[in-house]
């Protein structure tokens, strides 16, 4: 229960019509894609960064809980009112401020979409790389809080690659301006790699200095289908040793392949228990021979066969709806989307299945392959007390073999909640003690986004 006086404050920082105080209203602002609930006891909507600090200030004076939100798509708890108090939802900051061709450079508010920028960027002849599945209702405030990634990362990067400065507001109330307007820039400490995938615990992003890119003159796609999964990695592996690499790469197994016959039975082989997905794209002189190279690198013994994509953007369409489909065969999806090298990655599917099997849990598995980037889907049943048992223990060593094999817990979701848990097993005890005095500095009365990150 939020003080009577709190809410009188929040009342005149903010008009009515940008403040919900009733628990009805409220409740759509208390869950994410994580499925789970936590109710705020109010929710802000600023339309300015002199909005976003009053009400930092305020509720930094009061130690009420604060956590910014955008369009609450992420998976993994990020935005999450665990501990009440205000969530601070980023939504109506819609303004792109400015677009510059000249310097390939976009100014924007939090709130703007993510397709929104690519709107705008695309008559001048670029685009912005990061392409979340969610792309199209994610906000550009979101992909900056989990440093969002997507197929076109193996060419492109993550957010993070394509951010050349913020303006924040700190946890302490201090408005800060990060980064500079220039690819070229090394004055002082890089606070904006430090602010994007910090999950809104450090401060409140405001407005972001996007980095855009040239929209290469043509894409062509090349699908490769297979007898299993380990012939299908090393395909993935010879792949990503060429010079001519590809700007996406993305793998399916025998259950994902399963999802989609449900749903177009004549799209894919029968005998298919693995494929890949591949684009090229550049200059219309390169594409011939990179498509060339790439199929070559194709065959192995497990290959079925490999050719041009006739109607790639069927097959793209049919990708990018495996995660809800997943809700379609079980209650409960537990969804990780960890890292390894791409080298690993036959001995990581290899033991994936293996737990999988020790644990009876269904597993269906695709993903990011040219980044080593798989979306692990453990499918199960919360009614069923033992299988959440086994399950939970079938997480735990899925973890303990992305870290043997040098890997990485999160690609592009974020620790949130759902993660923190874990943290220890990749990041040591030195390391994570001074993670947690930068979060002190930004934000000293620990007020945003709270028992995010750690455990």
């Amino acid at each position: 229960m939020l003080p009577i006086s709190f809410i009188t404050q929040l009342g005149n920082l903010l008009p009515p019509e940008r403040l919900l105080t009733d628990p009805v209203d409220c409740y759509a602002y208390a869950y994410d894609n994580s499925r789970k609930i936590f109710p705020p006891g109010a929710v802000a909507f600023p339309i300015t960064s002199a909005e976003v600090q009053g009400i930092v200030a305020l509720c930094n004076g009061y130690e009420i809980p604060l956590t910014p939100r955008g369009r609450g798509t992420g998976t993994s708890g990020g935005s999450l009112p665990e501990q009440g108090g205000v969530a601070l939802s980023l939504e109506r900051m819609l303004r792109i401020i400015s677009v510059d061709p000249a310097n390939r450079v976009i100014v924007a508010e939090p709130g703007v979409l993510n397709q929104s920028v690519q709107d705008a960027a695309k008559p001048h002849g670029f685009f912005w790389p990061p392409d979340p599945s969610s792309a199209a209702y994610s906000s550009i405030g979101g992909n900056l809080a989990t440093s969002a990634g997507g197929p076109h990362a193996v060419k492109y990067g993550t957010t993070r690659d394509h951010v050349l400065g913020l303006k924040a507001v700190t946890g302490g109330g201090e408005l800060i301006k990060t980064g500079c307007y220039t690819t070229k820039g090394v004055v002082g400490y890089d606070l904006t790699r430090l602010l994007i995938g910090s999950e809104g615990t450090l401060a409140v992003i405001t407005e972001a200095t996007l980095k855009l890119t040239s929209l290469p003159q043509t894409r062509a796609g090349l699908i490769a289908y297979y007898r299993d999964a380990r012939s299908c990695a090393s395909a993935i592996v010879q792949i990503m040793a060429l010079p001519q690499g590809p700007s996406a790469l993305e793998f399916l197994d025998a259950g994902s392949l399963d999802l989609i016959r449900r749903r177009s039975p004549d799209m894919l082989p029968p005998n298919a228990l693995a494929m890949l997905m591949i684009e090229v794209d550049g200059a219309f002189s390169y594409i011939a021979e990179s498509r060339a190279v790439i199929l070559a690198a194709c065959r192995n013994t497990g290959l079925i066969h490999a050719e041009e994509a006739a109607d790639a953007s069927a097959l793209w369409r049919a990708r990018k709806t495996l995660s809800p489909l997943l809700r379609d065969i079980a209650p409960k999806k537990i969804n990780e989307d960890v890292v390894v090298p791409v080298s690993a990655l036959p001995e990581f599917l290899d033991g994936l299945a293996q737990l999988s099997n020790k644990y009876r849990i269904a597993n269906i598995n695709f993903g990011h392959a040219g980044n080593g980037n798989i979306h692990v889907n453990l499918l199960v049943n919360p009614d069923i007390a033992d299988e959440m048992d086994r399950a939970e223990r079938c997480l735990n060593e899925i973890f303990d073999l992305v870290i043997g094999l040098n890997g990485t817990l999160s690609g592009e979701h974020g620790v949130g909640s759902e993660k923190r848990a874990y943290i220890g097993k990749e990041i040591d005890a030195p390391t994570l003690a001074l993670m947690k005095e930068i979060k002190r500095v930004f934000d000293p009365r620990n007020i945003l986004n709270p028992g995010k990150l750690f455990p």
